[in-house]
């Protein structure tokens, strides 16, 4: 290898290390995968547009997934965020629970004991996500949730 070369190589580390995995990070729907080579390559898909066209318009969050730090991963295409979250499936105890518009904040919905509610971030003992798909969107006090299996 010669002097020009070998320097080259030792300068992008980072990029010769993701050129050689090949792994999956996600598959959109429509079946086009987003590989680690991909990182450095992000051309569209034949017939498929991954441009920023514009704002998304105005996002309720009571009806939407949506926060300024991220969304539903079924949100990917629809809102820019930095995160996209595979939600985790809960459900409430059979006490029931509160779910408010803030963590601590007004409760702006009583659920029954056994509801759906898909966990999209924990932080400060309340849950934040969703009523089953396409419910409300709200906090929930994790003493209120069943714990995964």
């Amino acid at each position: 290898m010669g002097e020009a070369a070998s320097r080259a190589t030792r300068s992008k580390p980072c990029e010769n290390a993701l050129a050689r995995l090949s792994a999956p990070l996600f598959m959109f729907g429509g079946g086009t995968t987003l590989t680690t080579p991909h990182l450095h390559d992000l051309t569209p898909a034949q017939g498929a547009s991954y441009a920023l066209s514009g704002p998304c318009g105005r996002v309720d969050p009571l009806t939407m997934p949506v926060r300024g730090d991220l969304a539903h991963i079924r949100m990917a295409g629809k809102v820019f965020v930095p995160h996209y979250i595979v939600p985790m499936p809960r459900r409430v105890v059979a006490g029931g629970g509160a779910l408010r518009q803030a963590a601590k904040g007004e409760v702006i919905a009583t659920l029954a004991g056994g509801t759906a509610f898909d966990v999209l971030d924990i932080s400060g003992g309340f849950a934040w996500g969703e009523c089953g798909e396409g419910g409300a969107i709200g906090y929930i006090s994790l003493d209120e949730l069943e714990t995964g299996e």
